[in-house]
C-alpha cells in the first residue's frame, strides 16, 4: 500500500484526514500531516517532513498531497521528491484524498492519475 503525506497551510491537512475518517469511519493507516504556517521556515520543516515520510512509507511509497502549487508546503513537498518512490501533487481537495485512499494499493502512477482525476471531477458547478 502506498502511503499519503499531506503537507497543506496551517491545519488543512489534518481537517482533511478528520472528513476521511468520518467518510471511512476510521484513521486510514499510513497517512500523515504536516502543517505549514506563515511564521515557519520551510527548510526548518525538512526534517520533520522527512520523518512524516518515514512513518507514511509502508513499503511502496509515498504520496504526498499539498495544497498551492508554488507556496510553501508544496516548495517543502518538493525537497522530498524520489522518482517513482516519493511523488507530489498539488491542488488536494476532499475528492482527491478520497480517491487516493481508495486506489492506494495500486501502483503509483495509477494512483496519481487518479488523485489528480478524482480532485477534477470533485470540482462541479452545481445549479
Amino acid at each position: 500500500m502506498i502511503g499519503i503525506l499531506l503537507i497543506t497551510h496551517g491545519t488543512l491537512g489534518e481537517a482533511l484526514i478528520q472528513c476521511a475518517c468520518h467518510v471511512l469511519n476510521k484513521r486510514p493507516a499510513g497517512m500523515m500531516q504536516l502543517g505549514v504556517s506563515s511564521q515557519d521556515d520551510p527548510l526548518d520543516l525538512l526534517p520533520t517532513a522527512r520523518q512524516l515520510l518515514g512513518l507514511a512509507d509502508m513499503g511502496k511509497g509515498v504520496l504526498v498531497l499539498t495544497d498551492i502549487y508554488g507556496a510553501s508546503p508544496a516548495n517543502l513537498a518538493s525537497k522530498l521528491l524520489q522518482p517513482g518512490r516519493v511523488e507530489a501533487i498539488a491542488g488536494v481537495n476532499l475528492p482527491m484524498v478520497l480517491r487516493v485512499l481508495t486506489y492506494r494499493d495500486r501502483d503509483m502512477d495509477t494512483l496519481i492519475a487518479r488523485a489528480v482525476s478524482g480532485g477534477c471531477d470533485g470540482v462541479v458547478h452545481m445549479n
